[in-house]
């Protein structure tokens, strides 16, 4: 009786293409970890200039108003609505006003304009921020806890 295995040669390729794969995945997986760190104001991580952001907002007669009242300028808000037990996110300049300054909300700047609410409870504003990367510049939005919440009556 003879018996027959694997030859040498396909073996090794085998082995050699399962340690690639394996190598792949795990690359894969690590550069999944990390994310491009953007930073504002000379290197510091933006994620942390969202603690020094102050801005106060209010909503009345169909009227929504943000005053910068920090030193951090504010480039977008994001605004997460209410209604019915559901939420949207939107983007206050794309999507909710055309008058949001193109450079968005230096220290002391205002924004005022006309923005209907119909049937929602709440809604969140969230600041965006503007910062640098490897890539160039880039927006970053912050955790929602920094967020100004208004009472839709």
């Amino acid at each position: 009786m003879k018996e027959r295995g694997i030859s040498p040669i396909i073996a090794t390729v085998l082995l050699v293409a399962m340690i690639f794969v394996i190598g792949l995945i795990v690359f894969l997986w690590f550069s999944g970890m990390t994310e491009e760190t953007i930073t504002k104001f000379g290197g510091t991580n933006v994620k942390l200039v969202c603690d020094d952001i102050q801005f106060q907002s209010d909503y009345s007669s169909g009227t929504l108003g943000i005053v910068n009242i920090g030193n951090v300028p504010i480039f977008g808000m994001r605004v997460k609505v209410f209604s019915d037990g559901n939420y949207a996110t939107k983007n206050l300049k794309d999507d909710l006003s055309e008058n949001w300054p193109n450079l968005g909300l230096n220290q002391g700047g205002a924004f005022l304009d006309t923005i209907e609410f119909a049937g929602v409870e709440k809604i969140i504003l969230i600041p965006v921020l503007m910062g640098t990367s490897d890539e160039g510049e880039k927006t970053f939005v912050c955790e929602e806890r920094y967020g100004y919440e208004i009472t839709i009556e």
